[in-house]
This record gives structure tokens, sequence and C-alpha cells, in this order.
């Protein structure tokens, strides 16, 4: 019965190619990449059937131009709606295809889904009421709000210079735009409800986070997830953005609670427990408990392809911190596991991912036969994922931290043979202490701490990202002491 829904149902087909999607981008597994390719392409031919029928000009001048306003009936304007959904969802996917072709073919299959949701808001803008009564507008509605409003927020994201090519190009990205589409789809009841829901959780949870200065918006993530989680209170993703919101609280004991009962909530999507064994290695690596920070960092090694050289090098890093007898009764090799890094890249259209790249070179220590041991790597990752504005929220914690950091400085100051990255790894120290000491509100300090980085920008050999972070923080000290002006100044200055 199910087949036979996909074939004939314009929705059952779009949400079935949608879990396989998921499904698809949670395992990275090329068999279940080709099984939502394969149901994606069913779902937009059974979408097509129930479309508008254009001649071949026309169907040109849309594609270029954007298709014009037109009378279509309920069941044609759904169509619109359910194409422009799967061509984005197809295009996303296009998106993990290695190569400079599939990055070509998904931003032309974006580009096509974008102008379908303009279509649909267009449509939307000039129904009468009369229309907007009918028992299905409001699903038209919500798709609408969920389209135009990912695209928006998605884009906003880029730097100010792409992001005018891409308007150039008719794309739009307002982020405040974004967020009250998605609101307003999340707050009403359409079948596309839970997704504006979950994509505002995802930006306020994550991306504010690891992109922005992690100031996520709390109070609306636990407004969207309180009718959900009342409904399923032990549902695995409900479990999850709650464990989720605690860590941003720095709630951190309740966030494992959470999490570990989000694992056993449910045994058919192990993925869901690598995003907990993520935040698990996270949350133990703020407490400093190297060994369960070890624990769920091997697992990840083990079972997870997203990124293996991620999560090898997280391992290492993390068994780094531990003493060498620790070490040695876990079975592990530290230098073997960081020779491992550069052969697990992944590229994306030709391209490296930033942050493996970042591991693979400082990994590049460990290759010579005489390894550099890297001076606090699971505590500059921590930094890689802006971490420090997470422990922050505990004093406790980023004290403890800042004591293990200071601990190294010494041991750097009481080196007798100091290596040639002796200088990079006392600015590395000097970084993080800075970001401990402004969490802890200890400006004067930290502001020294940064200024000891940016004067020795002469003579840093390796680490070329620690000065002009640097400013950045430096930067955002001073607009927490309320000098804006010298903020400004301080943010020009970064390369």
């Amino acid at each position: 019965p199910q087949l036979i829904l996909n074939n004939t149902s314009m929705y059952h087909a779009v949400g079935y190619s949608s879990i396989l999607l998921m499904q698809a981008a949670m395992t990275f597994d090329p068999k279940d990449m080709d099984a939502a390719m394969t149901s994606l392409k069913d779902a937009l031919h059974v979408c097509q059937r129930f479309r508008k029928k254009t001649g071949l000009m026309e169907s040109l001048a849309n594609f270029w131009y954007g298709q014009q306003n037109e009378t279509l009936t309920e069941e044609e304007m759904h169509a619109e709606i359910c194409c422009a959904e799967v061509l984005m969802q197809k295009a996303a996917l296009t998106f993990l295809d290695e190569s400079i072709i599939g990055f070509i073919k998904g931003g032309m299959g974006m580009r096509n889904s974008y102008q379908i949701f303009k279509y649909c808001q267009d449509m939307e803008n000039v129904l009468t009421d009369e229309e907007k009564q009918k028992r299905t507008h409001v699903h038209f509605r919500g798709g609408v709000s969920m389209g135009i409003g990912s695209f928006n927020l998605m884009l906003s994201l880029f730097p100010a210079r792409v992001l005018r090519l891409m308007e150039f190009l008719g794309f739009s990205g307002n982020r405040e735009l974004g967020l009250a589409e998605l609101r307003a789809g999340a707050s009403s009841n359409n079948l596309r409800s839970i997704l504006s829901t979950m994509t505002m959780l995802m930006f306020h949870l994550y991306i504010t986070v690891i992109l922005g200065t992690g100031d996520g918006n709390l109070a609306e993530c636990e407004s969207l997830l309180k009718p959900y989680a009342e409904r399923f209170p032990n549902g695995a993703l409900m479990l999850f953005f709650t464990a989720r919101i605690a860590v941003l609280k720095g709630n951190f004991t309740f966030a494992q609670e959470k999490f570990l009962a989000c694992i056993a909530a449910q045994e058919e999507w192990r993925q869901i427990h690598h995003l907990c064994y993520w935040e698990l290695m996270w949350t133990y690596s703020f407490e400093q408990n190297w060994k369960e920070a070890y624990r769920y960092a091997n697992l990840l090694s083990k079972e997870n392809k997203w990124s293996q050289a991620i999560y090898v090098y997280h391992k290492a890093a993390i068994l780094s911190m531990l003493p060498q007898e620790e070490v040695s009764k876990l079975g592990e090799n530290v230098v073997a596991l960081f020779r491992q890094v550069e052969g697990l890249r992944l590229r994306i259209a030709g391209k490296s991912i930033p942050t493996e790249k970042f591991a693979a070179k400082k990994a590049e220590r460990y290759s010579s036969p005489s390894p550099v041991k890297l001076v606090v790597p699971a505590l500059e990752m921590m930094y890689v994922w802006n971490g420090f504005t997470v422990v922050g929220k505990r004093p406790d914690l980023t004290e403890s931290i800042l004591s293990t950091l200071e601990k190294a400085e010494k041991q750097l100051q009481t080196n007798l043979a100091p290596s040639e990255y002796h200088l990079d790894d006392q600015c590395v120290i000097q970084l993080l202490k800075g970001l401990c000491l402004r969490e802890l509100g200890l400006l004067d300090r930290a502001e020294a701490c940064f200024n000891h980085v940016i004067s020795s920008e002469k003579d840093i050999k390796y680490d070329n990202y620690l000065v002009p972070f640097t400013m950045y923080e430096l930067g955002l000290l001073h607009k927490q002491t309320g000098d804006v002006n010298k903020a400004i100044a301080v943010m020009e200055r970064v390369k």
C-alpha cells in the first residue's frame, strides 16, 4: 500500500523521500544516498504529473525568468510547493557528490527550487480571502513559509560579498524575514510545522553557536519545543533538543542524562545515537573528564562516517590530555592516530572541509620520525567549535580549564629544549587563557593575553590562524566593555 501511495500521492512521495534523505544525510552510506536519490526522482515525477502543463518555450522562460502568475487549481498549487521541496532536497543530496559537476548541478537545482517557492509566495499574496479559507490552504501556506524562510535564513549566513552575488542571481538572504516566515510556519497547524520548528531549533542551537557568538535564542527554542515535548515526552528528538538546550545553559549533568535517555529511546536510527555521542564527548570535555570524553570519541570514530578525520583527531587530542600510562591502559597509540588524519579527509566539490584541513595541519607534527607533541589539542578544538562560550556559563569549569592552561604554560616555560613550535604553542595557550579570563570577567588580564598573541605575529611560524582570530576575540572584548569604536578598529585589522 505504501508503494502505491508513493506512486499516486505527491505528499506521500515527498514524505517518503524526505525520510530516506534524512537517513542518507545521517549515514553518508552510498547505498542510502542512491536509495534517497532514486526516491527523490520518483517523487519529482509524481509531482510533475499534477503540475499545470506548459509548452517548451514557456518552460524555458519560466526557468530563466521565474514563473509568471497565473490561475492554478488547488491541486496544481500543492504540486508546485511539493515540486520545490523535492528539488531543494535533490539539490542538497547532489552537493554531497565530491565533484565540481555535482556542486554546479546542486546550485542549479537550488535556484530552480527557490524560483518555484517565490512563485508560490506570489500566488499566496494574490489569493482571495475565500480561497484562503479552503481546508488545505494552511498546508500550502506552511510550505511557502518553510521554503522562503529556510532559503533566507540559510543564505543570510554567507559573507556579505557572496550574499551580494547570490542576490544578483535572484536569491534573498534576509535573516529577519527568514525567521519571521519560519515562525509563521511553526505556529500554524500545518503538515510542515515540525520542519519549520526543527529548522529554527537547528539555527538557534547549533548554527549561531558554531558560526556566531553563541547567542542562540534559548527562550524561543523552549517555546517551540514545548508542545511537542508535552505530546511526545519520550520521543528521541524531543529528548535530544531538550538536552542540547541544557548544554547551552551549562547544565551538563542534566544534559548527559537526557542524551543517554535519547540513546535508549530507539535503536532503529543509530545516527541519532551518534549525535548524542558527539554531544556527550563535548559535555565531558567541558568537565575535563577525559576518559568519558574519549569513550564517545572512540565510538564515533568506529561507527560514524560523517568526518572520520575529525573523529580520529578528536580521539587523539583527548588522549593527549591524559597521562601516558592511562593511554597505554586503553591500548591506544596517540602518534599513530594523528598520522591517520590526513588520509581520512573528505573533499566536497574538490574543496577541503575547513575543520578537517585545520586538524590535518595540526597533526602534521606527528608525521616526522621525532614527533612534537601538541600542547593542549582538545582545548584548542574546543575553541574551533566555539565551546568556550558554552563552558563560560560555568565559572567553576572555566576556572578549572584556566588552571590546566596555566600548568601547560609553566611546562613550556621550563622546557630546556624548546622546539620550533615553541612560540606557536605559547600563543595558543595565551589565546585560550584570554578566552577563559574574558568569560570570568577578568577583562584586563584577558586583553593582555590577546595582545601578547597579536604582538607575536611576525614570529608565529605555523599557526597562522592565531592572530586574526585573536583580533576578533579582542574586538568582542572591547564590545563587551562598551567601547564600540575600539572594537570596530580592531575588527577592521583582521586579515
